[in-house]
């Protein structure tokens, strides 16, 4: 039986650096991964999405390129070759994660599927269809999450993707109908919808992209009505079914009932945690009542030497929470820090187009919290690049505390909306204040240049 010093499960964006940086330090250390190097990010999230979503946008610029004063004479999109360039991409980065991998001493790789034996002891699956046995003095599980199958009636007959197996589809849907109405379902939708399908988005909720204030949610969704994409809030999924034709979905809004005929369904309606294959209970490891691995600020579960990172313990789902979550462990494990995850900054951007970009308090959370703030806000017709560069829907706004003037949250929802986000995080991190802002000196003529008449506000 071999024994390690550290064993990972599984390479996501948290769980590959910790791998190399706890070998480097001279720990030995396993990394076990069942599927492809690179986790949920890489191979079927934020890599591939973001490159179709790129395709998308050319095919938008070349419909509308009249505005420009660019005549297209014709264009057309061909899926099989979109994927192929999303495959390349995803083997670029891929291959990159596995040979910085191959490159470090003391570090093994299992590729198979880990299960626990006890607390500290582990057997590995493997894909070539043996078995190792392992132990170790630390546990990482950085197991991830995948997408959740909501329980809708006749599901069970219906073919139906997810935001995994629509990256492959290589034949355009007529109209692709969507359960969901956050990031990933938004992201598809106005994907697809330049792509040339129909689309027709579900949500239960009041608004779309529920997190978020009113005004950002109500804004989205008048952008995506605009591209011709039907929106359907507050539904409730009554019934699904396939036939000749296609898929029909009964849905009631309301009061009211309607049935969708479409060709494809996506189901975007969140994801849910990967802990039922592992066997937690044999090594006593607690989970909530969703499945999501318990930890506490420091990422350690409730068995000594185990610890959880990324999405897998139900904190924010984002691959640069789980980035950072290694940098938590790393700290604290290698170099003796006490460092936690409380009240770290949760940046995130949605890439649709125009992005949304936010970070820290929404105007919901801060009067929750009960502080005394003022609330910036600009419409981006009135941002001198989004005008020159012929996109102007959107607006920015900021919160501001009263009287210390400092930043408490920002969402921009406008063209490179998540980079003009960043530079407001990196002034709410360093202390810089809205007046600051408003008097700093930006290059001419920068997105970024726009915060100085943002907060331009607080002189009124």
């Amino acid at each position: 039986m071999m024994h390690f010093k550290a064993v990972i499960i599984g390479s996501g964006q948290g769980g590959t650096p910790l791998a190399k940086k706890l070998a480097k330090a001279g720990w030995t250390t396993a990394l076990v991964e069942k599927r492809f190097i690179g986790g949920t990010c890489i191979n079927d999230g934020c890599t591939p999405t973001k490159a179709m979503v790129a395709s998308a946008k050319v095919a938008y610029t070349a419909a509308n390129s009249q505005q420009w004063g660019v005549t297209v004479n014709g264009y057309s999109v061909n899926m099989e070759s979109i994927v192929n360039r999303k495959n390349d991409v995803v083997q670029l980065f891929r291959g990159g994660s596995e040979k910085g991998l191959e490159q470090v001493e003391h570090l093994t790789i299992f590729h198979g599927e880990a299960v626990f034996t006890g607390p500290k002891a582990l057997t590995i699956k493997l894909n070539s269809g043996t078995a190792e046995d392992i132990t170790a003095d630390y546990i990482f599980l950085d197991i991830g999450t995948t997408p959740q199958i909501p329980p809708v009636p006749g599901l069970e007959a219906v073919s139906w993707l997810t935001s995994t197996t629509i990256l492959d589809l290589t034949t355009l849907p007529a109209h692709l109908l969507i359960i969901g109405g956050s990031y990933i379902a938004l992201e598809f939708g106005q994907m697809f919808r330049r792509f040339g399908s129909e689309v027709s988005i579900i949500e239960k909720s009041p608004h779309l992209v529920s997190r978020e204030d009113e005004d950002i949610s109500e804004a989205v969704q008048k952008m995506l009505e605009a591209e011709g994409i039907r929106i359907f809030t507050n539904a409730q999924v009554q019934r699904v079914d396939e036939h000749s034709r296609g898929i029909s979905c009964a849905i009631k809004v309301g009061e009211q009932t309607h049935t969708l005929e479409g060709s494809h369904l996506l189901l975007a309606a969140g994801r849910v945690p990967q802990t039922k294959a592992i066997q937690l209970d044999k090594a006593g490891v607690q989970t909530d009542d969703r499945g999501f691995i318990k930890v506490n600020d420091q990422l350690e579960t409730n068995v000594p030497g185990i610890y959880a990172l990324g999405d897998v313990t139900g904190g924010p789902a984002f691959t640069h929470i789980s980035y950072n979550d290694h940098w938590v462990l790393y700290k604290n494990l290698v170099k003796g820090a006490a460092t936690s995850v409380k009240d770290r900054q949760v940046p995130y951007t949605m890439f649709t187009d125009p992005q949304l970009g936010h970070i820290g308090l929404s105007v919901k959370e801060a009067r929750k919290k009960g502080l005394d703030f003022t609330v910036c806000k600009m419409e981006m017709k009135r941002v001198a690049r989004a005008i020159e560069t012929g996109d102007t829907r959107g607006f920015m706004k900021a919160l501001v505390e009263k009287g210390s003037y400092k930043i408490l949250g920002a969402t921009v929802f406008g063209s490179e909306g998540g980079e003009l986000m960043t530079l407001l995080q990196m002034a709410m991190l360093g202390g810089i204040t809205a007046l600051q802002m408003k008097e700093m000196i930006f290059a001419h003529p920068l997105y970024a240049e726009s915060l100085n008449n943002l907060f331009m506000q607080l002189d009124n």
